[in-house]
């Protein structure tokens, strides 16, 4: 079993093939820029480009998993390119998809849904290694900065790598005759991962101001949180580069969240049989990065 990974080298992408690795899975990993991958030692490294489907031919010569991202280059995938996306896929003997969400549903689901291909969603809400954008602040000022204080139940980007990894091996491996995870035989488990979407967070939702105190106590330092105005937010937000509409967006989140941001899912126990790795953990392994 061979699959490919797009965004490889992202946040969540390097998870995935991380944990694929631990279960034994030949791993091609999809990069514009394979001279820079830093991937781990027996991971196949191949150029492609998600806003280019020709590109991605040779790179899915003899795989049947995926793990796909819905943007390319920043923008999020066209119908047009996301229909090639998925027909070169099943030309090429394609058996299961874990898709990586963009926060709705976008071309690549679409495409998906129409296809004979095996799909699995991952949604999700918020990553714990969005703190890491208080790093400078916190290194330099011990202070935090965001628009409103309300709950969110962010999720371990290694918790959405082992989703995605367990929901391809079981879909790929765990038919008739079962499978291996990690050496263990896995059973019948084939088919309960096929047309799923998974709302993926941690165990707890906690407000920024109670983010910045866990990442206190792991650094062993006085850090202390700031609520932007919503004036200050948006000239944040348009400093990245965002249109007005992406503004509204980013500001309106922060300010008027759905339920699903702060709801707590179960799913990553359910999937993978521990529970969610809490954001104490995730600030315990980044302390370095706030210090």
């Amino acid at each position: 079993m061979t699959v490919l990974v797009t965004g490889a080298t992202g946040r969540v992408g390097r998870e995935v093939v991380g944990h694929l690795l631990k279960r034994g899975v030949r791993v091609r990993a999809l990069t514009r820029r394979p001279e820079a991958a830093r991937l781990p030692e027996g991971v196949e490294v191949v150029a492609g480009d998600l806003s280019d489907p020709a590109s991605l031919a040779p790179a899915l010569d003899g795989v049947t998993g995926v793990h796909l991202m819905t943007s390319a280059n920043g923008e999020p995938v066209t119908e047009e390119v996301a229909g090639e996306l998925v027909a070169l896929a099943e030309r090429s003997g394609v058996r299961h998809v874990t898709v990586l969400w963009s926060g709705v549903e976008g071309a690549v689901e679409r495409a998906l849904a129409k296809s004979g291909l095996g799909w699995t969603v991952l949604e999700p809400v918020e990553f714990m290694s969005n703190a890491l954008d208080w790093a400078d602040s916190l290194r330099a000022e011990g202070v935090a900065r965001l628009l409103g204080d309300r709950p969110g139940a962010l999720v371990h980007e290694s918790d959405i790598g082992e989703v995605a990894a367990v929901a391809l091996v079981e879909s790929l491996v765990g038919g008739a005759g079962g499978g291996l995870r990690g050496g263990r035989h896995v059973g019948r488990r084939v088919g309960r991962h096929v047309g799923r979407r998974y709302t993926l967070t941690g165990p707890e939702a906690l407000t920024p101001a109670e983010r910045v105190g866990v990442l206190a106590d792991a650094v062993g330092r006085d850090f202390r949180f700031e609520e932007l105005t919503e004036e200050q937010a948006r000239a944040v937000v348009r400093a990245t580069g965002a249109s007005e509409e992406g503004v509204d967006h980013v500001v309106g989140w922060y300010l008027n969240p759905p339920a699903i941001a702060y709801t707590v899912s179960s799913a990553v126990e359910d999937v993978t049989g521990r529970p969610a790795r809490t954001f104490a953990a995730w600030a315990a392994e980044h302390a370095g990065d706030f210090r």
